[in-house]
């Protein structure tokens, strides 16, 4: 899908969930830049673009302007039906949401996004931009070099910037980004640094200037089986320590990121997993519930049977 129609898609969306009332595709054509050419063509694109948002899985509701008349029909999305079930999610699914939530609340604000909602107050259509729901729970990340690197992240483009180092020198980075994580309260960029031929890690907040992203989609490849959490647990927390946990089958991936296969059974898998955090790693085996059954060592083990035991008594 071309990046013009990913943006019409999207301010369609925008308009039609910012609406008060109906559109019909007269107003739509008006105001969403790219519905170009002909009327046949207008009505073409409008089909395929309603098509492609209800493959998202997005309802747009179809009904009259005023229901005393036999109107022209007006078209909508409801931010109710919008939003989303998501269930139960990993941490490392929230982190993935909320960077795309990001995104498509930096393209809701984008020009041409207000330009439509602009234009639909123009011809005395209200609109309210707030009610524009986000998909995930809202990350709070203080750099304005965020969504260039997101940007940068999708696009496959080079970046340039210049970043602080632990002895507070300040050097000119020049990175192919791979991916991007969080632990403690820290947003890490994990990339090949071109002038030092190295996977490096950098922290966003340690990031002194404004991140220029240069030449060409596509300029890179991420390496097949790059997984950034991997990456930056074993940059932050070199393993002291390991325990063998089964796992049910098909659950706890992101315990097996770094884990080695011991044996197989049933319902569970027997993995030997490093770590370096202990409280960590216990917060992770927590998380996962009943899907991790920890044999060794008997201190760990004996740690988290005591855990559960007090949420039990005081749950109970």
């Amino acid at each position: 899908m071309s990046s013009r129609k990913n943006e019409r898609l999207i301010n369609l969306t925008i308009a039609l969930l910012a609406t008060k009332r109906y559109l019909t595709k007269s107003e739509i054509f008006r105001t969403i830049e790219g519905y170009e050419g002909s009327s046949e063509s207008k009505e073409r694109m409008f089909e395929r673009d309603k098509d492609d948002l209800r493959k998202l899985g997005i309802d747009i509701e179809v009904g009259g302007i005023d229901p005393l008349f036999d109107d022209e029909a007006g078209y909508r999305i409801s931010p109710s039906s919008y939003a989303l079930n998501l269930g139960q999610l990993t941490g490392s699914e929230i982190a993935l949401l909320s960077l795309a939530a990001e995104s498509w609340r930096g393209a809701a604000m984008s020009d041409a996004a207000q330009s439509a909602l602009n234009k639909l107050n123009s011809l005395g259509i209200q609109s309210d931009f707030q009610s524009i729901p986000t998909l995930a729970p809202k990350m709070l990340v203080n750099s304005s070099n965020f969504l260039p690197i997101v940007t940068a992240l999708t696009e496959l483009k080079a970046i340039t910037f210049d970043y602080t180092s632990k002895d507070l020198s300040i050097e000119n980075r020049q990175l192919n980004p791979y991916g991007m994580s969080s632990s403690n309260g820290h947003w890490y960029l994990i990339g090949h640094d071109t002038k030092r031929d190295a996977l490096r890690v950098f922290r966003l907040d340690r990031i002194s200037s404004s991140v220029e992203v240069t030449g060409k989609s596509g300029a890179f490849a991420v390496p097949s089986g790059f997984n950034a959490e991997k990456v930056l647990s074993e940059q932050l927390f070199e393993p002291q320590a390991t325990a063998r946990v089964k796992i049910r089958q098909g659950k706890g991936h992101t315990l097996m990121a770094n884990a080695q296969r011991i044996s197989d059974g049933d319902d569970f898998t027997l993995y030997e997993i490093p770590y370096g955090n202990r409280q960590k790693f216990i917060d992770s085996l927590l998380w996962h519930g009943d899907d991790v059954i920890v044999e060794a060592p008997d201190d760990l083990r004996n740690e988290i049977i005591s855990i559960l035991e007090l949420l039990v008594k005081t749950h109970a």
